[in-house]
Parts: structure tokens; C-alpha cells; sequence
């Protein structure tokens, strides 16, 4: 058999076996990587090259060691499952970077992290302030996490008190000209419907590039260009903008009043409170009556 031939016959055996190799360690092994994970992607790596590549005569002794690495990987993962002090050694432990506010120079040199570096990395979590952070954390797979302060977290409808409805995954329904069948019947529609709501916009089904049914029940679609990207919604009317406003401004004043730093303030806050709800009670009512 000519060497190439060999050769090419070798390489497509070892992407089947490094395929199915990969399969058996699983997702974890793709994703980040602790360090004796990373030792076992680059030695399988170099195993499968000299599979491919080294024509002499106990080639197939590659294949005896790439069942050792992975049979000492699974082994490993199974280990780190069951025990918490061999997955503190095998995978280490996070190390805290920051803490309120204030870098810790011994763990900065521990990690061999640079300043620069240490920055690069906040600013990749849009951080650009030391002292905004709560705490920062290198995980085992050399991740950097960041918790802000509460002064400086992003509002959420909790922060602000208010009580949302839970959210559910939006539904792709139409994809590729392809209507899914079982995701219509399981939303407790069918394809009859969504035709006759693609009539209703003027649509075509081969038109339609994507679409999905979003926890409101709403059909959002989506034809792929720009030109004729159906409009799923109409602006807002000025009255509802408004009202939209005013309670922004409301909450925002309630957000204010519960991050006051002493009493004089809350009081302050409390007083701009009471004077808004009182002067723009009546008013939602007056805007409905125009």
C-alpha cells in the first residue's frame, strides 16, 4: 500500500476514534478546562498525530495509550464527583482577587497576574472601577468573576419591587420554511392557525425565514431581510409613553430612597415620594378622558 494512502487511512481512523474518545469524556472536556484536563486534551492531541503520521510498525501502540488517557480521565472525573478534597487538588480552588473594593496583591502574585492583565479582565466583565467591586474570584478554569456592589448592581423588577410574571423560552415554530408541527400542538395551536396569521400580515410561508411564539403567546417572524421584516408591533401611543415615565420616575425614587445612607436623606426621599404620588394620581385618569 503507498505511503499517503496509509496515511489518509490512518488519519480518518484517528478522527474517529479521538470523535468517539471525546463522546465518552463528555461535554465537560470542550468547555473550560481545569489543568489536568488541559494536560489530557494536548497529550490525546499528540497521540492521535503520531497515529496518523508514524509509519513504523507499532503505530497501533497509540491506540493502547490513548485508552489509558481516557480510561485516567473518566477515572479522574468520576473521583472529583465523589470527593471534595480530590477535586480541590485535581482541579485547585478559586482565589479571591478582590474584596471590597480592594485588590489583594498576594493573590495577584500566587496567580502571576499583572495589574494589566487583572484590569483587562474587568473590563471584559464592563468593570472599569476597582472600587465598584464587591468581590472578584479566579475560578479553576482561570475565569475571572466579578459581584459589584449593590450601589452599583443594574436595577432589576425585584430591586425596584415590582412583581413580574414568570418568562418562558420563546417558541420556534416556523424555521427555514419548515413548520414544527409538535411545537404549534404543544402551544395548543396548529398549522392551520399559523397560516392564517401569516395571511393576516400579508406573509408568505416560503417567505418566512424564522419564527417564534414568545411567552406572551405574541408571533414574532422574521423573513431574513431587511426590506421586508414585518413590523410585530406598533409604537406606543404618546398617553402610554407617559404613563411609562412617570412610573419610571417613580421607581427610580424608590430605588433612591432605599440605597439613602442615613435617615436625613431617606426622609428626603420619602418627602420627593409622597409630593409625586400625590400630584400625579389623577393624572393617568385625565390622560384617558383626551
Amino acid at each position: 500500500m503507498p505511503s499517503w494512502i496509509e496515511i489518509v487511512l490512518r488519519t480518518l481512523a484517528a478522527i474517529t476514534i479521538l470523535f468517539a474518545l471525546t463522546k465518552v469524556l463528555g461535554k465537560r472536556q470542550i468547555s473550560q478546562l481545569s489543568l489536568f484536563e488541559y494536560i489530557t486534551g494536548i497529550s490525546i492531541g499528540n497521540i492521535a498525530a503520531y497515529i496518523s503520521l508514524d509509519l513504523d510498525n507499532l503505530w497501533f501502540l497509540g491506540l493502547v495509550s490513548l485508552a489509558v488517557w481516557v480510561s485516567v480521565s473518566v477515572g479522574m472525573e468520576f473521583l472529583t464527583i465523589k470527593s471534595k478534597k480530590a477535586r480541590d487538588f485535581i482541579d485547585g480552588k478559586g482565589t479571591v482577587l478582590i474584596k471590597d473594593g480592594q485588590l489583594l496583591k498576594e493573590s495577584l502574585h500566587k496567580e502571576r497576574l499583572t495589574l494589566d492583565e487583572m484590569l483587562e479582565q474587568l473590563r471584559k466583565k464592563d468593570v472599569y472601577r476597582v472600587a465598584d467591586v464587591e468581590f472578584a474570584v479566579m475560578e479553576s478554569s482561570g475565569e475571572v468573576n466579578v459581584l459589584l456592589k449593590k450601589a452599583y448592581q443594574p436595577l432589576t423588577p425585584d430591586t425596584l419591587g415590582w412583581q413580574v410574571p414568570n418568562e418562558r423560552e420563546a417558541m420556534t415554530v416556523l424555521m427555514d420554511g419548515d413548520i414544527q408541527d409538535e411545537v404549534l400542538t404543544n402551544l395548543g395551536h396548529d398549522r392551520q392557525w399559523l397560516l392564517h396569521e401569516l395571511e393576516k400580515r400579508n406573509v408568505k410561508e416560503s417567505e418566512v425565514f424564522f419564527a417564534q411564539i414568545d411567552s406572551n403567546g405574541e408571533l414574532l417572524i422574521d423573513t431574513g431581510e431587511e426590506s421586508k421584516q414585518p413590523q410585530n408591533s406598533q409604537q406606543s401611543k404618546p398617553k402610554d409613553r407617559v404613563i411609562m415615565l412617570i412610573e419610571q420616575f417613580e421607581a427610580e425614587l424608590i430605588r433612591l430612597e432605599r440605597l439613602s445612607r442615613n435617615e436625613s436623606d431617606r426622609r428626603v426621599y420619602q418627602t420627593a415620594i409622597d409630593r409625586f404620588q400625590a400630584s400625579t394620581k389623577s393624572l393617568p385618569d385625565q390622560l384617558l378622558k383626551h
